[in-house]
């Protein structure tokens, strides 16, 4: 599977100058419809993580093009949230989440074409931050 990343680079581009709005939409349908998660918050300063969550996904989309940096990057996420908690299951709902947001922000230039990307984008996501954050977990969380 290889990205695309001219055209995840123009999708968030367009998603991106709503900033703010995505943030907002992103963790608001995210405790809608996850309500499991929300414990993870409990002590958030929330605009604070809504501006780390643009941050993350421009930094993703701006290593695309550099894959040592980007896999670095997701590794090091991942490390990070295995070690607050995140499982498996988690990294399906932010996925389901974020692609759900990025087409609602995206309107009219959310193309099939755009899904793709954006979905096998979110798959190596994933599938690198995963990999982190169970190796991240302790010994005896890992067994179990």
């Amino acid at each position: 599977m290889a990205l695309d990343p001219s055209l995840l680079e123009r999708s968030f581009a367009l998603v991106a100058k709503r900033r703010d709005e995505l943030a907002a939409r992103f963790y608001a349908r995210l405790f809608e419809r996850h309500p499991e998660v929300r414990p993870m918050f409990a002590q958030v300063d929330m605009a604070e993580q809504g501006d780390k969550l643009v941050a993350s996904l421009g930094v993703i989309v701006g290593s695309l093009r550099k894959p040592d940096a980007l896999a670095s990057y997701l590794a090091s996420l991942g490390r990070r949230h295995g070690e607050i908690g995140a499982v498996p299951e988690h990294y399906a709902a932010v996925g389901e989440n974020l692609l759900a947001v990025l087409q609602e922000l995206s309107g009219d230039a959310w193309t099939p074409e755009v899904a793709r990307a954006w979905t096998e984008a979110y798959g190596v996501v994933q599938s690198t931050m995963l990999r982190a954050a169970l190796d991240a977990r302790p010994p005896q969380a890992a067994a179990s």
